[in-house]
């Protein structure tokens, strides 16, 4: 029987029964068994366990229970009484049977603890290289995710990209379509930076334009997008605006004013004046391309009038 505590008790013989019982202690076991040799009565040298209980072992229990049978039938050839009836031959045959099983037994039990040691070392191994598996590939989907950050902004200012900017802007002009909504593009060019670059070096030409990108995104909606195409050219998407040319002039003159502001870059205080081209869709255009273009257009004919912003005209800019 298995005790409270889940172990497999090890096993002695009975005197008053003359089989062998169980008990927590195989040396007492051992010792008894050798006192009480001349009871009456063989001793069964063969156990009957239910599969239940065989089912219900831990190793431990499997490492008790072939211990307590190899224990049971060496002590059942201890105690065996000679018959009258039996020649010593068959004695000594049956003794050895008896013995051969419990080297088998032993064999058994060394055999079981060398399997369930290599399970146990397989298991850590499989647990050690299963968490090494997603650390490298929690490494593999971070720097993934680093590298198409990478691919669509700006190193310097950290915005969208000119490739991102025109992913974004086919996305809104093929909703544009299915909601007939209009929006615009803003090509924002900075006047005189190769002056400044040339003037302070380019460390503080590149403070200066991440400081104007800074105030271009602050100066937009949230749902707006602000991009740096490259060098001093920014550009701004706007969607979801309505008819007219009103709105986009204040946003435009909120940008100039935004940017024309000095700047203090290190010891130096800076001022940079933008000149904005303004295209809108449907009106100028149904392709990012074609809004680009028209919007650079326009953006250089408010750099010749000084005007600070200027909308796209077809006569004008052709």
């Amino acid at each position: 029987m298995l005790k409270p505590n889940g172990l497999m008790p090890r096993m002695k013989p009975d005197a008053n029964a003359g089989h062998p019982q169980l008990t927590a202690d195989a040396g007492n076991g051992a010792s008894n068994g050798a006192s009480n040799g001349a009871s009456n009565g063989h001793s069964d040298a063969t156990s009957h366990c239910e599969s239940n209980v065989i089912q219900g072992l831990v190793a431990a229990d499997l490492d008790n229970l072939l211990h307590a049978v190899a224990d049971r039938l060496k002590i059942a050839v201890a105690q065996r009484q000679i018959s009258p009836f039996e020649s010593s031959a068959s004695i000594e045959r049956i003794g050895a049977t008896v013995l051969e099983c419990v080297a088998v037994l032993e064999q058994l039990r060394s055999t079981e603890i060398d399997q369930r040691q290599r399970l146990e070392f397989d298991l850590l191994q499989a647990q050690v290289d299963l968490a090494q598996a997603r650390t490298e590939l929690a490494g593999t989907q971070a720097g993934e995710r680093r590298a198409r950050h990478q691919a669509l902004h700006d190193g310097l200012t950290l915005l969208p990209n000119r490739e991102l900017f025109r992913q974004r802007l086919d996305l809104a002009l093929a909703h544009a379509d299915a909601q007939q909504q209009a929006g615009a593009v803003l090509y924002v060019d900075l006047d005189d930076f190769k002056l400044i670059n040339d003037t302070h070096g380019h460390e503080a030409g590149d403070e200066l334009l991440k400081a104007v990108a800074s105030r271009l995104a602050g100066a937009v909606r949230a749902d707006d997008l602000v991009s740096r195409l490259g060098g001093d050219e920014f550009a701004c998407l706007l969607a979801q605006l309505p008819p007219g040319r009103v709105q986009l002039g204040r946003l435009a003159s909120k940008l100039v004013d935004a940017v024309s502001a000095p700047f203090k870059i290190g010891t130096l205080q800076l001022s940079v004046r933008p000149s904005i081209g303004i295209s809108r869709w449907p009106d100028d255009g149904g392709t990012g391309a074609d809004l680009l273009k028209c919007a650079d257009a326009a953006m250089y004919r408010a750099k010749r009038q000084h005007t600070g912003y200027a909308f796209f005209d077809a006569n004008a800019d052709a």
